[in-house]
């Protein structure tokens, strides 16, 4: 106990200096994220189409000793320069879980990418399901090296907004993102930190973090990575879990995300650009209240950017932690729409 008493005082001390809030969070996570901009190095393989839709895998470098694999689907036989829509999966899935929704996307004109986040599929080394994911997040709790709860994919998929800039088949002044779940609270964060993604769809993602820990709502985000949880509190001596606890962890493995870098301060930065937002009405990850709280900033802004009909909250009713056919038709139609295949 000793010991989580002086960790959560230097957490509670690292979170007052250093993540200060200011106007500028685009600027203050883009400065957290920030590392050395290695060489792409990109290596493409193509694949057999299937059903009028060419396919390719592909990968690059976003960092020393980071490669990032990818798909890449588009109708067979499309000439010049497409818009294109980068797909994030959830927690335990992978760019594999993305292909029929880009399947979809490629059928409507689009150039559809997915990527595997860090400790998910290619990036799996050994292990099953999350194992290494949650691995990997107790491991940036004791020595806070690594950011792989959403912030390193953030950054994966910047440099792979890099690498989409490289192609000759896309226009890398139309480019959409989409993601579920944990993809989806990389989706706005993303959007947030990049200007160069045109439109985004954050799908049962956003949320207010900072709303569910005030209101003792906190327990269905954190069963996400529950074995990275219990590990943490466990190396902290921690046998009673409480709120301040769980703000101790977040200040170590994401620090800003019920402050700074929450959906109420991050969504507004998206406007004007398009922002569709879909989340359910009773997820037990995304509390309904703290959607709408981020939903309301993310409002305003867009009124003040004169920019109201690119703003858009759909909530799924009668549902959970679940994606209905209709938000991804929705989701398409938001791209159709903004990004004009």
């Amino acid at each position: 106990m000793k010991r989580f008493i002086s960790l959560l005082a230097a957490a509670t001390w690292l979170c007052a200096v250093t993540f200060t809030y200011a106007a500028d969070g685009r600027a203050d996570f883009l400065k957290l994220i920030e590392r050395p901009r290695v060489r792409l190095s990109p290596a493409v393989e193509a694949w057999p189409a299937t059903n009028g839709i060419a396919q390719f895998h592909f990968s690059f470098a976003s960092e020393r000793e980071q490669r990032v694999p990818g798909v890449l689907l588009k109708a067979k036989g499309s000439r010049g320069r497409r818009p294109v829509v980068i797909a994030l999966h959830g927690t335990g899935g992978s760019k594999q879980n993305m292909l029929s929704l880009c399947r979809k996307l490629a059928t409507n004109g689009f150039v559809a990418v997915a990527i595997d986040g860090r400790y998910h599929g290619e990036r799996r080394m050994s292990g099953k399901g999350t194992e290494e994911y949650n691995e990997a997040i107790a491991r940036a709790w004791r020595d806070g090296r690594e950011h792989p709860f959403y912030y390193d994919t953030v950054w994966d998929v910047m440099r792979l907004v890099d690498y989409l800039k490289t192609r000759k088949d896309v226009d890398a002044k139309r480019i959409g993102l989409i993601g579920i779940s944990k993809g989806g609270i990389e989706t706005y964060l993303a959007a947030a930190a990049d200007k160069r993604i045109t439109a985004a769809v954050p799908v049962i993602g956003v949320q207010s973090f900072h709303w569910a820990l005030e209101n003792d709502q906190w327990h269905g985000r954190i069963k996400t990575i529950q074995r990275a949880f219990d590990s943490s509190a466990a190396d902290a001596g921690v046998t009673n879990v409480t709120r301040e606890f769980v703000k101790a962890f977040y200040d170590r493995v994401v620090p800003g995300i019920y402050g700074e870098f929450d959906g109420p301060t991050l969504l507004p930065l998206i406007a004007p650009r398009p922002l569709l937002v879909i989340n359910s009405d009773s997820d037990p990850n995304t509390p309904l209240p703290g959607v709408k709280e981020a939903a309301a900033a993310a409002e305003q802004a867009f009124q003040k950017a004169k920019s109201e009909d690119r703003f858009a909250l759909r909530i799924q009713e009668n549902t959970a932690h679940r994606v209905l056919p209709e938000s991804e038709r929705a989701a398409i139609e938001w791209f159709v729409k903004w990004l004009k295949p």
